[in-house]
Parts: structure tokens; sequence; C-alpha cells
């Protein structure tokens, strides 16, 4: 029947694609990005981060890396609270992405100092073993010019002002893009607000393990914290950890949540057991010979 009437047919047809696509994608884009939508943490980037964000989407990084934490419980328990739509209202253009070569960077910002995103830039392999990410080493040799990065600001239309202008003359890329990475969700007060409280007594479930134990926990230090604290706990980018003093539940939970306004990141994630046999191999692994760790 509709054969014989085209015209008609094609009408019909034209109004419930319409109908459809106005349900599907006219509708949810007016609903987002509105004042309701934004948060007021959430500020535009400084011409330091901005340059680095540039130089981010220029290397390519958004080719491994997303920057969107997902509504999954997986997702949530790995990077932090799910992400929402009034974070990204300065990015332009956005870098959700699709691909994770190496782990989602929207909550990157604080989890380490800023010592430690400059040797990962630098020489990935000696802050993550195993990583296939290239070595940027030599984005600090390249000067950041600040009359570029003056209009960009501008055609952004982000505030910035002279002092920002002048301190980037003896800045470069390095630099540039390590600012960008701390700032990545740093914005969003959720760490603490993430920060698990056990409720209940403590109880360690090594206490008065041997020291031939506590060798095979030691393969659990190195890939996790001698990074930051080094191979025999004699510091580097974090405070060297022999002779810590903490009881043990202090430093297990310590370890388990990070320390927000350090720089540590938390290993909750590892579980509660690796994080026990941190916590028994920092304090007592060098117990016999005379000291604790």
């Amino acid at each position: 029947m509709w054969e014989k009437r085209p015209v008609l047919f094609l009408i019909l047809a034209t109004v419930v694609i319409m109908i459809g696509t106005t349900i599907t994608m006219i509708v949810p884009f007016l609903s987002v990005n509105t004042e309701a939508d934004r948060i007021d943490s959430v500020k535009p980037y400084t011409p330091l981060q901005q340059e680095g964000r540039d130089i981010y989407i220029r290397e390519g990084c958004n080719n491994c890396h997303t920057q969107t934490v997902r509504p999954l419980v997986s997702e949530v328990l790995r990077y932090g609270e799910y992400s929402k739509s009034g974070e990204f209202v300065y990015d332009r253009p956005f870098l959700w992405g699709s691909k994770r070569t190496g782990p989602d960077l929207a909550r990157l910002g604080g989890k380490y100092p800023d010592a430690w995103h400059y040797k990962h830039m630098a020489a990935p392999r000696t802050m993550i073993p195993g990583s296939n990410m290239p070595d940027y080493g030599w984005l600090s040799d390249n000067p950041l010019d600040p009359q570029m990065v003056q209009r960009k600001m501008e055609i952004l239309d982000f505030p910035y002002n002279a002092d920002q202008i002048s301190a980037l003359i003896d800045k470069n890329e390095m630099d540039a893009i390590v600012a960008y990475l701390q700032k990545l969700g740093s914005d969003i007060p959720w760490r603490k607000a993430a920060e698990t409280t056990i409720v209940g007594e403590i109880t360690n479930p090594y206490a008065g393990a041997s020291h031939a134990d506590m060798e095979g926990w030691e393969k659990i230090y190195k890939s996790n914290c001698s990074a930051c604290h080094g191979e025999h706990h004699e510091g580097d980018i974090g405070p060297e950890l022999i002779g810590v003093n903490y009881e043990d539940d202090e430093l297990f939970q310590i370890i388990f949540n990070g320390i927000s306004d350090g720089g540590m990141p938390a290993f909750g994630s590892l579980g509660t057991d690796k994080v026990w046999k941190i916590t028994n191999f920092l304090k007592y692994y060098n117990e016999e010979e005379g000291h604790k760790e």
C-alpha cells in the first residue's frame, strides 16, 4: 500500500526519523553542559597546564590513555569516582578516548608527587617495570614559547595574568606536561572521600611471621614501593623507610588508603593480604639484623 504513495511514505519516514533523532540525540545534548552540570571546584587550565595538554595531544598520549571513569564497579574500585560531565567543561577537545593500552588518567592528579612524573616521563621502566611507554626525556630540551601560549589562552578565553606568562620563560615541555598531568581530576575531592575506614580492631594476620616467610614478600615491595622509597628502603622520591615507627594498624591504613595530601597512592587495590605482607616486611624484615624497617 505504502509503496504506491512514495511521497507520503517519505514524509512519514522523515517524521519518524526526526522523532527518534530528537529523543536519542537532541534532548540529551541539550541536557548536558548546562549550569546544573557545572562543578564549582572545576577551574580552567592555567597557561602552563594548557600548554601541557597541547603537548599531550601532540604526542598522541590519548591514543593509549583514556580520561574517563565509567560508572562500573570494577572501574570505580580501580580509578576512583566515576566521571561527571561537569569535569570536562574546559576540555577543548575532550580526551575521553576508548583505548587503554595504558591506564586511565582521569584521576591521576595528586596521585604521585611531581618528582615521580618527571622520572616516569623520562624513563617509564624505572618507575613501572615492563611498561611499553616510550621515553620522553627529550621534552626537557624544548623550551616553551610564552607568546604562543598566551595566544592560545586568549583564543580559549581562559583567564590568565602577566605573572603566569612571565613564569613560562624558564619552563620547558616536560614542566608543562607534568603540570597538566597533576591537574587531571585534582579539582574533584574524590580521593579523600574514597578513603576506607576500617571499623573494629585491625589485627595483623602475620604477627610473628619468620624472617624466611618475609623474604618472599620482598617482591611485592619492589613491584609497588621501591620506585619511590628505594630498593633497600633508603628513600628517593618518597621518604626513607628504615626504622618506621608506626603501629601495625597505622602503617596498614597508610598503605591501604595512601596519603592524599602527600602524593602517595592508595594500594588497597592489591588486597588486604598483600598490604599486610608489605606492612610486615617494612617493619620486621630486618629485625634480625638489629633494626626494624
